[in-house]
């Protein structure tokens, strides 16, 4: 297998962060390719990502995360590709850990298993449903099923037929990979990002990723009564 990686960073309005987050990846050697996918962003984030050597992919409109990786998978060359938030910053130089078992051939898809938040956010309602959701469809149990870090065989992401919109896009995949009989593994990594708070804006998003969740569960639950 080719030993060499792209690396896609969807990104919006993430300009604060941005050039960190590439920094850190060139610290790992077997990173040769970054696209940074600005989803439309309003801010600077385009011009320094790629100020900061970054291949940039320019949506018109903000599409969403998954919309932004599904457009910057046309342009990566290698056959390992990692996905990565565009605010981990510095600690982006972690994905060497996701990369390693693949490159062994341990595994297919690595998920980064972040430490526990050193704030609290919201109850664990939208960990619970995804993690029972996935042992649900698929038998396995994963702890971070949320985590948008993720390291991939080129040939798994080829494999699948469904890019799920929205924040559902880990779980429906999450589901999709193992359904084809996928290795997944899950890596401990010293990763930071942001994270939301118990406040009003915490308490939306984390209602949006539920009900994202949830439409995606719920699609996959009455397709599979469709096919018997």
């Amino acid at each position: 297998m080719d030993e060499k990686v792209s690396v896609l960073i969807p990104a919006y309005n993430e300009q604060d962060r941005i050039i960190d987050t590439i920094r850190g990846l060139e610290a790992v050697e077997q990173v040769e390719e970054i696209i940074v996918i600005n989803d439309g962003s309003t801010d600077q984030t385009a011009e320094r990502a790629k100020k900061a050597g970054a291949k940039l992919v320019n949506m018109k409109k903000n599409m969403g995360k998954a919309a932004a990786l599904k457009e910057g998978l046309k342009y990566a060359k290698n056959n390992i590709i990692v996905f990565l938030d565009a605010d981990v910053g510095l600690s982006s130089k972690e994905v060497e850990k996701l990369i390693s078992p693949i490159i062994l051939n341990e595994a297919d898809v690595v998920i980064a298993k972040f430490p526990k938040a050193p704030v609290k956010g919201g109850f664990g309602i939208v960990k619970r449903l995804a993690r029972k959701g996935v042992k649900y469809f698929t038998g396995k149990e994963l702890e971070s099923v949320l985590s948008g870090q993720r390291a991939f065989k080129r040939e798994v992401l080829e494999s699948l037929d469904t890019f799920y919109s929205g924040f559902g896009i880990e779980v429906g995949m999450t589901i999709d990979i193992l359904q084809k009989g996928y290795r997944v593994k899950e890596v401990e990594v010293n990763m930071t990002h942001s994270f939301t708070s118990r406040d009003l804006k915490g308490f939306l998003h984390r209602g949006r990723q539920f009900l994202d969740i949830l439409k995606v569960l719920t699609y996959k639950f009455f397709k599979s009564r469709w096919k018997k």
